[in-house]
């Protein structure tokens, strides 16, 4: 008897970059987010289910919308935990704001790959709908309504 597979639930499956109909294929090539040269790099359709990574052309200029949100969510939860553990002062000479900034902008640059991988398979997820049942129901043209072949990568 062949097990039933855990399906991802959708935080799982956008934080670990999978695709968002199957929830099984990983989007991007490289699984490392700080191989340099392949941060970004996706793979064309989905290895598992076949879905389209680029809707149309152009298509990921809206992560910077969400790549905003999640480092000011960021910069906000380390404000607070630095907050709660180690305090802030009013008083002349006391530099604890500086070196949380310091600190905060050293965290996102490091982050920023990491940021960026999770803003395109947030943004992705908006746009495909998860499909529990994707092996018996395969991708139909008028689901790719969006995709002109002609205008791929005319930009």
């Amino acid at each position: 008897m062949a097990e039933a597979k855990h399906e991802r639930s959708y935080l799982s499956a956008t934080i670990g970059n999978y695709c968002p109909r199957c929830r099984e294929g990983k989007i991007f090539e490289s699984s490392n987010p700080y191989q340099f040269g392949k941060i970004l790099t996706m793979n064309k359709e989905c290895p598992v289910c076949g879905q389209p990574t680029e809707l149309e052309p152009g298509f990921f200029y809206g992560t910077a919308y969400v790549s905003y949100a999640l480092t000011v969510a960021f910069s906000v939860a380390t404000f607070i935990a630095w907050w709660v553990l180690i305090g802030f002062s009013l008083k002349d000479g006391d530099h604890r704001v500086l070196y949380w900034g310091i600190f905060n902008a050293i965290a996102m640059i490091a982050l920023q790959p990491i940021f960026m991988r999770v803003s395109r398979s947030v943004w992705l997820s908006w746009f495909v709908k998860y499909e529990p049942d994707w092996r018996n129901k395969p991708i139909s043209k008028e689901s790719l309504e969006r995709i002109v072949p002609e205008q791929m990568n005319n930009w």
